[in-house]
């Protein structure tokens, strides 16, 4: 699959996604490698179960068949997976960890972009803790767990408080953005009972930055 597999049984295979590669395909034949495509060229009855961004890197999973994938459909759809991403933000936020729940919504004119809205958008949570502060670089790096999964959820909120995550072209200002070559948030644990076997199932991929 030339992917990073992380963890594989009858029903399901974890993969480490790079930052740069598609989840799904996009649009125009320029767009058609990414990681389902990938998977679906060794296991052809290969299913996407969720996404990350195409600039995130990090834990990924796939379901071997229809089955499988409406089995863990239903973990994500009832959040009895949990999630938890490393980031590396601009600033030293005052804080060393709390919540953030501003409401988000699509930014039509500037698709895909998100956006808090108060009035309409929809709920979101992200738990966030400061594990390292760099003074002389001005960057820290950020646990998140986030409670919801709404698009852009953790770019939005890091940016909310004023710390956009290093490299984000999206949200990010100058400073930020040429601070690192590619956006610096990597999914790093999955936990969930495994439908089909019962087991407790913890997955870990550790970021390279």
């Amino acid at each position: 699959m030339n992917l990073e597999v992380v963890y594989q049984d009858q029903h399901l295979i974890a993969v480490n996604k790079p930052s740069g590669l598609l989840s799904v395909p996009g649009r125009g034949p320029e767009n058609q490698d990414c990681v389902i495509a990938r998977a679906q060229s060794a296991y052809p009855d290969s299913r996407i179960i969720h996404r990350l961004d195409m600039a995130t890197s990090g834990l990924l999973l796939i379901a071997h068949n229809l089955e499988a994938l409406r089995a863990f459909s239903k973990l994500f759809e009832k959040r009895l997976i949990s999630k938890r991403y490393v980031a590396v933000v601009h600033g030293m936020p005052d804080r060393a960890e709390g919540d953030i729940t501003e409401p988000l919504i699509c930014d039509w004119p500037n698709r895909p972009k998100q956006k808090v809205c108060w009035e309409t958008g929809k709920s979101a949570s992200t738990h966030y803790r400061i594990t390292e502060m760099d003074r002389d670089k001005n960057r820290s790096r950020v646990e998140l767990t986030p409670h919801t999964g709404r698009s852009h959820q953790l770019r939005v909120h890091m940016l909310t408080m004023g710390h956009p995550i290093l490299g984000d072209e999206f949200y990010g200002h100058e400073e930020s953005q040429s601070a690192a070559e590619r956006l610096l948030l990597h999914a790093t644990q999955l936990c969930f009972e495994h439908p089909f076997s019962g087991e407790q199932i913890h997955l870990t991929c550790e970021c390279d930055f």
